[in-house]
């Protein structure tokens, strides 16, 4: 997503605590091959702009998906001062994002705790981090490329690729095999990833603000002399170029064979990446800033015609739009069968990727220019002075029956104690359990207790027989225990076998369902 300024409810965790991943402590330049949290990011995980297949897209994200996007939630939001407009990169558990009042943040990607900044000395616009081997590579509007140690924020070197003041800081690096390839001002520059050493720079007759994309040996990227770009990755050579009638800010993705790339002359064009030739073209209404993404078959792209536009990646015909109320100079993102873009009317939307159908929306409260990132169950997505991370809320309830004596005979009081575990990671609202007095005994009292300890039941009359429904009526913490204990009076002769059923619920999704029941039976002596 690389344009000219614009004005304008789960779950799974354990009853143990999971032991802290170790940091490094020495300065990550000398300790890279040992650093294997570092170098080994999650597949799942968002790493730099295009993401490591270079498509914008997440096929590991199984958590959020069209039947529970709806319910996404604001799970933190964390001021980053000044309009920002650099999309976040999320590896190891932590989102780093950069603001335009000269930072580079570090959060920690669940809770939004702040493990560090590091001052770049200049706003950084457009650009957007990547993180590659414990390292952070972020361009400031200086035009200024640092890399900085990913766990302590302190920075490894420095490249100038622009003049000081220029406008040219909106190109992303990209980082593969151990070089950083990031546009500066009329050129594409090559980087040694571990000093910053330049390994060769390619000059072209424009701004390149696109953000490179490196794919089988070819970086490509287009440039504001309206050209799109196809270098060897290894030497800088000119391999094709592709011209346009529109300066090309967009980033390409590049999917099989084919790169996908928009322009502001208003068009999207699908190229053979080994040759430049044409495959086809789209035409909107307007200039196209944002990057595609492609997923399964299809390209995604938002454009300044106010609309996000999915077309077949083979032929380029339509296959649906969404208009939004303002212009598009967000990028998608695509996981698991949703859309996530924002637009210039403040909204972050999740559309069905099939459909387009919108299926949730955020206003943010300012228009969106980054791009979200979307894993492991959290979207996240800057707009104007915060960083906002959305999730949709769970927690596991986990159901357990435990009788009082464990031995029984014809006259006896039997206690069943139903608890009912919060195992998280959210709270849990308005728990439910629903039980009945068993054959063979008749009801006698029932009693409340736990973390918070209210609720209230419906019974059957002393004596009694049927159903019993009981409502925590609040909320339980997670790690917090629930407990409702049933008496009843055995009235079945020796030999019978009183068996005991309940199960449990609650108005947060817990999508582990299968230890919510409980069945305990106990023999009459």
């Amino acid at each position: 997503m690389k344009s000219p300024i614009c004005m304008t409810h789960k779950k799974q965790t354990t009853l143990f605590s999971i032991a802290g991943l170790m940091l490094a402590i020495a300065p990550l330049w000398l300790t890279l091959a040992a650093n294997a949290q570092s170098s080994n990011p999650s597949p799942a995980d968002w790493t730099q702009f295009h993401r490591d297949n270079m498509q914008r897209w997440n096929p590991y994200e199984t958590a959020l998906g069209i039947n529970n996007v709806g319910g996404l939630e604001l799970q933190w939001s964390k001021l980053i001062r000044l309009f920002s407009q650099s999309s976040p990169a999320v590896a190891n558990g932590v989102t780093y994002v950069g603001s335009f009042n000269g930072n580079l943040y570090a959060f920690d990607a669940k809770t939004g705790k702040q493990l560090w900044f590091y001052a770049t000395g200049a706003g950084v616009f457009r650009s957007s981090p990547a993180v590659a081997n414990g390292v952070v590579y972020i361009q400031n509007s200086n035009g200024i490329l640092d890399a900085v140690n990913a766990t302590t924020g302190v920075l490894l070197w420095s490249y100038t690729v622009s003049d000081v003041n220029s406008v040219t800081s909106n190109s992303s690096p990209a980082v593969a095999q151990d070089v950083v390839y990031i546009g500066g001002k009329n050129n594409l520059y090559a980087l040694n990833a571990a000093t910053g050493a330049l390994l060769w720079s390619y000059t072209t007759g424009g701004i390149v603000a696109s953000s490179p994309s490196v794919v089988n040996g070819v970086v490509y990227f287009g440039s504001d002399d309206a050209n799109v770009y196809a270098l060897s990755a290894s030497t800088g050579d000119l391999l094709w170029k592709y011209a346009t009638r529109g300066a090309v800010e967009s980033g390409p993705a590049v999917v099989d064979g084919v790169v996908y790339v928009g322009s502001v002359d208003n068009n999207v064009y699908a190229l053979a990446a080994g040759t430049g030739s044409l495959v086809w073209s789209y035409a909107t209404q307007s200039f196209v800033y944002s990057s595609p993404a492609v997923a399964n078959g299809v390209v995604y792209f938002g454009s300044r015609d106010n609309d996000v536009h999915a077309l077949n990646a083979t032929t380029g015909s339509l296959k649906w739009k969404f208009g939004t109320g303002d212009h598009i100079d967000s990028s998608p993102a695509v996981a698991n069968g949703v859309v996530y873009i924002g637009s210039s009317d403040g909204n972050l939307y999740a559309l069905n990727a099939g459909t387009g159908a919108k299926l949730w929306s955020y206003y943010t409260g300012s228009g969106i220019i980054s791009s979200p990132t979307v894993v492991n169950g959290f979207v996240y997505i800057p707009a104007l002075d915060h960083l906002d991370a959305f999730t949709v809320k769970s927690a596991d309830l986990f159901l357990r029956i435990q009788p009082t004596p464990t031995t029984v005979h014809q006259g006896d009081l039997l206690t069943y104690a139903f608890p009912m575990w919060n195992l998280g990671p959210d709270n849990t609202d308005l728990e439910v359990l629903n039980t009945q007095v068993p054959a063979g005994t008749t009801f006698d009292y029932i009693r409340i207790s736990g973390t918070p300890g209210l609720g209230t039941c419906t019974t059957p009359p002393y004596g009694g027989t049927g159903q019993i429904v009981c409502h925590e009526n609040a909320s339980m913490a997670p790690n917090t225990t629930w407990t409702v204990r049933l008496t009843v009076k055995v009235t079945a002769l020796a030999g019978t076998v009183i068996t005991e059923n309940a199960a449990t619920m609650s108005d947060t999704p817990d999508p582990n369902l299968a230890n919510n029941t409980a069945t305990l039976s106990i023999k009459v002596q």
